[in-house]
């Protein structure tokens, strides 16, 4: 039987990468020599002092995440329904400890006593089915429009705000950029969910207006993806590789603009194709 080691941490001095030995074969091997890769954590969202669920993400900007991840999983619906959040650091992990109002704590509770039977896989059940995938938020800005140039520029300036990956090659990034600001924000992370989900935090707990931009992924699209962009309101989603017809289906449902395979030389739109001005 083993033990928790619950050896507090200051959450400040969590690492985001570190470097580790390696020989390199190019055709010939090297010396000996060390790159940096990033560093990966089991981060657990409570919620009332309960755990909800237990991610492994890369140990950033936690705040943003964890009310990103309330969101997008429809835990809340405004940021004002968190009263507080706390970053708790251990040896074995990272608690992100978030307070919600009694409505949401609530459907917390509703929804354990709902999936607490027996089922035979992850997604039996009518109500389980409904959980995985439920209806998108219906994305708005029907009057906003961006040129293929604008796509470009938005896509590229992602690169700006990934400075993990320049360190290590191996985590995702999600971006936000307007016509008038550039990149607004930009957040890294491991997993391309949970990049989206400080995407999604960060903007929210700024204030900021995400109807009048793009937001972009530098990864495929999967239906989660979509979702999560539309829970943002943003009107057009920009990746680097291709959607799966899930995702399609999903943004055409929300009247989100999905664009991918954006490369150097160009891109791919897959839905609401009279945002992009041709």
């Amino acid at each position: 039987m083993t033990s928790c080691d619950l050896t507090e941490l200051d959450p400040a001095s969590l690492s985001t990468h570190s470097a580790v030995r390696r020989i390199a074969w190019r055709g010939t091997a090297a010396p000996e020599d060390s790159r940096e890769v990033p560093e990966e954590a089991a981060i657990a969202v409570t919620y009332n002092g309960a755990t909800h669920a237990v991610m492994m993400a890369t140990p950033l900007q936690l705040e943003d995440f964890a009310v990103g991840f309330s969101l997008t999983e429809r835990i809340i619906t405004d940021i004002e329904q968190i009263k507080s959040i706390e970053i708790a650091a251990f040896t074995t992990g990272v608690e992100a400890r978030l307070w919600v109002d009694e409505e949401c704590a609530g459907r917390l509770s509703a929804r354990r006593r709902a999936l607490a039977g027996p089922t035979g896989c992850g997604l039996c059940g009518v109500e389980s089915l409904e959980e995985a995938l439920p209806e998108p938020a219906p994305v708005g800005a029907d009057g906003v429009r961006f040129t293929p140039e604008q796509v470009m520029e938005a896509i590229n300036a992602l690169s700006q705000g990934q400075p993990l990956f320049r360190e290590t090659h191996a985590v995702h990034a999600a971006g936000f950029w307007t016509p008038s600001r550039g990149l607004v924000a930009a957040r890294e992370d491991l997993g391309r969910h949970n990049a989206m989900d400080k995407l999604v935090g960060a903007l929210r707990r700024g204030g900021v207006d995400q109807t009048m931009g793009i937001a972009t992924i530098t990864s495929r699209v999967s239906v989660e993806i979509v979702q999560k962009a539309a829970v943002m309101g943003v009107p057009v989603l920009v990746a680097v590789s291709a959607p799966t017809r899930l995702a399609i289906r999903t943004a055409e449902s929300a009247g989100l603009t999905l664009v991918g395979v954006a490369r150097r030389d160009g891109f791919e739109v897959f839905t609401r194709m009279d945002r992009i001005a041709f």
